[in-house]
């Protein structure tokens, strides 16, 4: 018997899908993959999530709404820490706790801790522990991840190259081919924020799509060397101890001051405590160096109206900027 596991297409999706997937594939079982953040999702996640929570975490309910019935599990790991010393969003921590108190007549959760700050070893026997979901097969399962490992590489090469995650996964899916965005296009701007702020087509309004039609060149965290990330992120006097914080400071310190941007557009979903604090960062060492900035807020609320009204009022003053620097703000 083939089993079903659901994978919900939010959150960490973009960043750990390919490995995943590939893992439960290789135990045999059948992967199924929500469907992409619609108006039906987010009023199934609203409906069903608290109202304090960030709409991110309403939308993931909203995937797994959609997920339930037809799935024999739902793959919703609690991830504490990928990095020693360092945590993930809150929001991870308590993800399957909350999907089990708000959703009625769920699936089999495989709800493994994924818990590496102290040792990288602790991999092991959270993917034994996933794996035994599938198959009790110890060799087959560390197999398994051994071959999801080698593919999820591939797919972070691909993003290296240039190519946005959202694109990469449908090349990983053989859907289409590569579209970089190492071009000689006019403008270059860098999105900031996380992951599922940046690729979800439907809560950012297609961001990226109206920034490529505008012949605008995007960079994203995901894109910026590990290593060079990581170097900028040590200069700031503390450590960062959110490893998404960490990746978003230490990418769009590089940029700014590798000179290599025109312009930063943060988006943020509303009510994100740790965005409340990486914004400031952010913003203040664009400043220093004279790098535009903009901040865009989204929550189920969001006009599209007004997000393409701010998008072309800051690409306006960037082309306009680069005739005449010396007479235009940065900020505002």
């Amino acid at each position: 018997m083939s089993y079903k596991v659901g994978i919900p297409q939010s959150l960490f999706f973009y960043d750990y899908y390919p490995l995943w997937k590939e893992f439960f594939n290789e135990l045999g079982a059948e992967v199924v993959v929500s469907s992409k953040t619609n108006k039906s999702i987010l009023n199934s996640g609203v409906s069903s999530c608290v109202d304090e929570a960030c709409l991110p975490v309403k939308v993931y309910h909203g995937h797994v709404n959609e997920l339930k019935d037809k799935v024999d599990y739902i793959f919703i790991p609690k991830l504490i820490s990928i990095h020693k010393r360092e945590y993930g969003c809150p929001k991870y921590l308590g993800l399957p706790e909350m999907i089990k108190h708000s959703i009625y007549d769920l699936p089999i959760c495989i709800d493994v801790k994924v818990d590496l700050k102290k040792s990288n070893f602790k991999m092991v026997s959270t993917v034994v522990e996933a794996g035994k979901y599938i198959s009790p097969n110890l060799i087959k399962i560390k197999k398994a991840y051994n071959i999801a490992y080698s593919h999820y590489q591939n797919y972070k090469k691909l993003i290296n190259k240039g190519v946005i995650p959202i694109e990469a996964i449908k090349i990983y899916n053989s859907a289409t081919k590569a579209i970089t965005t190492t071009n000689n296009k006019e403008l270059k701007l860098m999105l900031v924020g996380h992951p599922y702020n940046l690729y979800d087509e439907y809560t950012n309004m297609s961001l990226i799509k109206k920034l490529w039609s505008k012949g605008i060149n995007i960079i994203t965290p995901e894109m910026i060397d590990k290593d060079k990330s990581n170097y900028y992120s040590s200069t700031i006097s503390k450590r960062m101890f959110w490893s998404f914080g960490r990746r978003i400071i230490g990418s769009s310190f590089y940029s700014i001051h590798e000179k290599n941007i025109d312009g930063i557009i943060y988006i943020s979903a509303f009510g994100c405590g740790i965005d409340s604090i990486l914004i400031d960062i952010v913003q203040r060492e664009a400043r220093k160096s004279g790098i535009p900035f903009t901040l865009l807020t989204i929550d189920e609320h969001t006009g599209e109206a007004g997000i393409n009204t701010r998008i072309e009022a800051f690409v306006d003053m960037i082309k306009r900027r680069k005739i005449n620097e010396n007479y235009i703000s940065t900020h505002g």
